[in-house]
């Protein structure tokens, strides 16, 4: 899936759709920024950073998983 691909859910009057979407877009930028941490474009104090931000978004990215789980909401792209 890509970004363009969520828009249509993103854009649902169904709060499940929105939360697809949010979790979809979440793990698409989550797996780019991994790709550039992974490259070794940043400089170390950088790459801390950039390190930081990753943990944070599979944080949230575990929450809004959860919280599906709990509603019955199918992540399944």
């Amino acid at each position: 899936m890509t970004l363009e691909e969520t828009i249509p859910l993103m854009t649902s009057n169904d709060y499940k759709e929105r939360l697809k979407a949010e979790y979809f877009q979440l793990k698409i930028r989550a797996n780019k920024l991994l790709k550039v941490i992974d490259s070794g474009v940043f400089v170390s104090s950088l790459n801390v950073i950039a390190q930081a931000q990753l943990n944070h978004m599979i944080n949230y990215m575990a929450i809004l998983a959860f919280r599906a789980y709990i509603e019955g909401i199918n992540l399944e792209e």
